[in-house]
C-alpha cells in the first residue's frame, strides 16, 4: 500500500508542471507564455554610444570657440599667416572617408561568416587610417616650417587645437582597431561573436564623420 501511494505521489509530482501550465489565469483562460526579455542594445554598444555623445559635446565646445574668433575677426585667415593645404587635405579627406567604407564592409562580412574577408577589410581600414595620419603629420611639419605654430597667432592656436584633437582621436581609434585586429587573428571573432568589432566600427564612424565638418569649417572658411 505504501509503495502504491508513493508511486501515485511521484506521478502527481511529474504531472504538476503540466497542470500548472493548464491552470486558468485570474481573468479566465490560460496563462500567457513567459517570454524572456531580450536586450535591444548590448551594454558595450550603449557604453560606446554614451562615450561618443560626450565626445560630440567636447568637439561642439571647440567648434564654438573657433567660431567666436572666426566671426569676430575682420580678416580671416589673418595676414602674413601660411595658407592651409586645401588640395592635399581634400584628397586626405577622401582617404579617411574610404576607410569608413572598408570598416563597414568588415563588419558586414564578419556577420556573414566570411572571417578572412572581414580581416582583409579591417587591415585595409588600418592602412587607410595610418595613411591619413601620416599625411596630416607631413602637412603639419610643412606648416610649422612656414611659420604656423601654436604660439604664432590665435589662428595657429585654434588650428592645432581643433585639428590636433581630431588627429589624437583618429590615433586612439587606430589603436583600438589594431587591438581588434589582433583579437581577430587569434581566432576570437566569429559570425556570432564580434562585439568588439561592432563597437570599434561605431567609434571609427564617429571620427570619420567628424572630419568633413572640420575640413569645411577650418580649411574652406
Amino acid at each position: 500500500m505504501t509503495m502504491a501511494r508513493s508511486s501515485a505521489a511521484r506521478r502527481l509530482d511529474d504531472a504538476a508542471p503540466a497542470i500548472e501550465r493548464r491552470r486558468p489565469g485570474f481573468g479566465g483562460g490560460d496563462l500567457p507564455p513567459v517570454v524572456p526579455n531580450r536586450a535591444v542594445v548590448s551594454n558595450a554598444s550603449l557604453a560606446v554610444a554614451m562615450f561618443i555623445a560626450a565626445e560630440v559635446m567636447f568637439f561642439a565646445g571647440l567648434i564654438g570657440a573657433f567660431l567666436v574668433f572666426r566671426l569676430g575677426s575682420p580678416v580671416w585667415p589673418p595676414p602674413f599667416q601660411p595658407r592651409l593645404p586645401l588640395g592635399v587635405t581634400g584628397v586626405n579627406t577622401l582617404v579617411l572617408l574610404l576607410s569608413a567604407v572598408t570598416m563597414d564592409a568588415s563588419v558586414r562580412r564578419m556577420r556573414a561568416g566570411a572571417v578572412r574577408e572581414a580581416l582583409r577589410a579591417l587591415s585595409l581600414t588600418a592602412i587607410l587610417g595610418g595613411a591619413f595620419l601620416l599625411i596630416q603629420g607631413y602637412e603639419w611639419f610643412r606648416l610649422i616650417h612656414f611659420g604656423l605654430t601654436v604660439s604664432s597667432s590665435v589662428y595657429g592656436g585654434l588650428f592645432y587645437t581643433l585639428i590636433g584633437f581630431h588627429a589624437a582621436h583618429v590615433l586612439g581609434a587606430l589603436v583600438w582597431l589594431f587591438a581588434v585586429l589582433a583579437h581577430a587573428k587569434r581566432g576570437k571573432l566569429s559570425k556570432t561573436r564580434h562585439a568588439s568589432l561592432a563597437t570599434c566600427r561605431m567609434y571609427w564612424t564617429f571620427v570619420v564623420a567628424l572630419w568633413p565638418v572640420l575640413y569645411v569649417l577650418v580649411y574652406l572658411n
